[in-house]
């Protein structure tokens, strides 16, 4: 009996031992699928989370002997990747915009009309009507829409429709009377657009667009905090967890800040500042900002417009407008003077590039400044035509190529109308682009596309649209693999921020941000992949997002 007594005595010391040689942690996930996106591109079964960073990846074996939750979530089976990054969108004005008009996929003028008379018997009392997302190429004739319309059935009330690009709208007369615009308004970088007898017809591209959005009232604070914590359930909703917000102003940044702080906006973002007067005072004096959810350390510049409204500044003409060629929002010597001064600064330089010409002048005045290579990780956003004698200048001068690939499905339909078969090959050149610089960081450019990131990801592997259209993918030789699909919206997107060593992967010491989803991305048919459905959605350990 004693030596019974002894033996079992031994037994609960030795396996109390165990249970109090755990280390305490506040989450082990487990039986799951986790591509963890590190540099092997490695997978896991399990990991553990303390204080908001991943601190052991591995089998669950391994995790659940060494480490004591507070909280253990078992996966079933399911998927799970880094939380999703946009590199390129525009958080602030897309949660705005949830009071706007939706006009995305109509597929008629009169069908835009009909929207905006909903919009108006909603919200009556409403000082303008306002609406996003109208694409004239959706529409049969493809011709851009005239106030005309507008004028007779709101005579009183300003309107304001932007077209899906951002880079043009629709306006109706009021709205032109309250900006004092008229057929002898002045205008550089944009286009007031007049009929064939000289009158305005309401249509507004790239800088004449700002002649009168600034007459636009702004929410009051609290609406926009409201507005902002809706955008970020949408976000979360679909495995967002960090955006690059592509050109504020410090009003913007510092009211969602404060929402950070308070604990309310949870998401983390990386914003990029308009380079107006004011914004540049204050931040090349104080130098950039990087908190653990908020970094400020870029400058969002325009080159040109865009492509769908022919505002993209281009080499030769546009082969459906034989006398056109776009046009630069800005002087050469504006770019050039900017550059020199962010160059002398610690803050990237971030520009707006469509057209292959725009591309070639930014990159050119980039190299300029920061001879060769170098560690800056300017960036061009889109780069969505570059000539072939100009691709090589990515990696030359090692700027990153922040891209959208739903921009090459949503055009590819009528791209080829505007720049012809030849300047086609080397427009959405995705592939060749990551071959010059090593990475691309992938977005979406929301609200322009769909903040849904699986769909870019869709796009960038199989070229194709929501129909799976075309069945062979457009220009499938610049289609990225799936595992650099993956980075581009991961690990890429937060080098191309500087916060590759605290997010982006699933690895020991970095934040633990994290999605869910019921779908295998590196296995599931291509056919598949839009329609993978966000399970869960963590950010610094905490579930802010659970599916029905």
């Amino acid at each position: 009996m004693n030596r019974i007594f002894l033996f079992a005595a031994g037994l609960l010391v030795s396996l109390l031992s165990g249970c109090q040689s755990r280390q305490p942690v506040d989450l082990v996930v487990y039986n799951a699928t986790i591509y963890t996106v590190d540099s092997a591109f490695s997978k896991a079964t399990a990991f553990a989370v303390q204080d908001g960073k991943f601190v052991a990846v591995g089998t669950a074996d391994e995790v659940q002997a060494k480490f004591q939750a507070k909280q253990e979530v078992d996966a079933h089976g399911q998927f799970i990747y880094p939380g999703f990054y946009d590199a390129h969108c525009h958080f602030y004005r897309y949660a705005l915009g949830l009071r706007d008009a939706d006009l995305v996929g109509t597929t008629s003028w009169a069908q835009v009309v009909q929207k905006l008379q909903q919009q108006r018997q909603q919200f009556p009392q409403a000082a303008w009507l306002t609406g996003r997302g109208w694409d004239q190429n959706d529409w049969p004739g493809k011709q851009f829409p005239t106030k005309d319309t507008l004028d007779a059935l709101f005579p009183n009330t300003p309107v304001f429709i932007v077209r899906v690009d951002g880079h043009a709208a629709l306006v109706n007369q009021k709205a032109l009377d309250l900006a004092g615009v008229t057929t002898r308004t002045p205008i550089s970088g944009g286009t007031i657009t007049k009929d064939a007898a000289g009158r305005l017809t309401g249509l507004l591209v790239d800088n004449a667009v700002d002649l009168v959005s600034v007459k636009i009232p702004e929410p009051t604070a609290t609406e926009a905090a409201t507005l902002l914590l809706e955008g970020q359930q949408r976000c979360v909703a679909v495995g967002l967890t960090s955006l690059a917000d592509a050109g504020l102003d410090k009003a913007n940044i510092d009211q969602m800040a404060t929402l950070q702080q308070q604990g309310k906006l949870k998401l983390r973002l990386y914003t990029m500042l308009n380079p107006t007067k004011a914004n540049k005072e204050y931040y090349l004096k104080n130098g950039p900002v990087f908190q653990d959810r908020l970094t400020v350390c870029s400058f969002k510049v325009y080159a040109d417009g865009a492509l769908g409204s022919r505002g993209a500044c281009l080499l030769h003409p546009y082969t459906d407008k034989p006398r056109e060629t776009g046009f630069l929002l800005s002087s050469i010597a504006d770019y050039r003077t900017l550059a020199k001064e962010l160059a002398a600064s610690k803050f990237q330089m971030n520009t707006h590039a469509i057209g292959d010409s725009s591309n070639r002048l930014l990159l050119d005045i980039y190299g300029e400044v920061l001879t060769g290579k170098n560690d800056r990780r300017w960036r061009i956003e889109h780069a969505q035509v570059v000539s072939k004698a100009d691709m090589v200048k990515f990696g030359q001068f090692s700027i990153v190529p922040s891209v959208q690939p739903t921009h090459a499905t949503s055009d590819m339909y009528w791209a080829g109308e505007r720049l012809g078969a030849e300047r086609l090959k080397t427009a959405y050149a995705y592939r060749a682009l990551r071959e010059q610089y090593g990475q691309v960081a992938i977005g979406s450019d929301f609200p322009v596309e769909d903040i849904n990131p699986l769909f870019g990801f869709h796009s960038a592997v199989a070229r194709q649209d929501a129909k799976n259209y075309p069945a062979s993918g457009f220009q499938m030789e610049n289609a990225l693999s799936r595992p650099d699909a993956l980075r581009g919206m991961t690990t890429w997107a937060a080098h191309a921020a500087f916060q590759d060593k605290q997010k982006g992967s699933i690895r020991p010491g970095m934040a633990a941000d994290f999605v869910v989803l019921d779908t295998d991305l590196l296995e599931a048919p291509k056919e598949k992949l839009r329609g993978a459905q966000v399970q869960q959605t963590w950010i610094a350990g905490e579930q802010v997002y659970k599916g029905k």
